[in-house]
């Protein structure tokens, strides 16, 4: 399976579904009978240039663990903005597009249930912060349970498919999968987080970019 995603057909075919993926985010976002054509193209273009940002920022490594898993430049918060801009479902769905690239650049595929939690839905839990797009703090409460429910399928992740790191440390494979993944994804978390609060003008323009992204 792992060779399935390392060739090229299998890299275009993850992609194709990446874009799908999106897409779909928008018919269902969008299926308001209020919502023009226009509004709808705007979601589209946000929603793959949220994509674009993030998997270029995947790339700025921080700190890289051993066993996978990096603390990035901020690579979650495109996704979870595209939640906060348009709601659960289009953040969710992008967000499982944007874990099908990570998909291609950087795959480790054991089975397809590892897969699946690994990835798409890993991923995709960044996109919750939809949930709080209307709260007056739902920015960076939005965020921080975005990241909270990637963390959740990654540490269930380790439970179930990598439980054999935990014996190397002499620990219980929970402890150990939650101790690991939070070290790199609760790392970027509060990073960014700070970041917000200690630079407040942020805040201002993501609101901004929300109004023009909504308009």
């Amino acid at each position: 399976m792992q060779a399935f995603f390392e060739s090229w057909y299998g890299q275009v075919i993850t992609a194709v579904v990446a874009i799908l993926l999106i897409l779909v985010g928008i018919g269902v976002s969008g299926s308001r009978s209020d919502e023009s054509s226009s509004k709808k193209t705007k979601m589209l273009v946000y929603s793959a240039v949220a994509v674009a940002v993030a998997t270029v920022l995947s790339f700025i490594k921080i700190l890289k663990m051993p066993q996978g898993g990096s603390v990035t430049l901020f690579s979650m918060l495109p996704i979870a903005l595209i939640g906060y801009f348009y709601g659960p479902a289009q953040g969710i769905l992008c967000g499982m597009s944007y874990g099908l690239i990570q998909l291609i650049l950087e795959p480790w595929v054991i089975s397809p249930v590892q897969l699946l939690v690994d990835y798409p839905l890993a991923f995709g839990a960044l996109g919750l912060s939809g949930f709080f797009w209307k709260r007056e703090d739902g920015l960076l409460t939005g965020y921080a349970v975005g990241c909270a429910g990637r963390l959740v399928m990654a540490v269930i992740s380790g439970v179930a498919f990598f439980a054999e790191y935990a014996a190397d440390w002499n620990m219980n494979p929970i402890a150990y999968s939650f101790a690991y993944n939070i070290a790199y994804i609760g790392a970027e978390a509060l990073i960014t987080i700070v970041v917000f609060m200690a630079v407040s003008p942020l805040k201002q323009a993501i609101e901004r970019i929300k109004t023009m992204a909504r308009s």
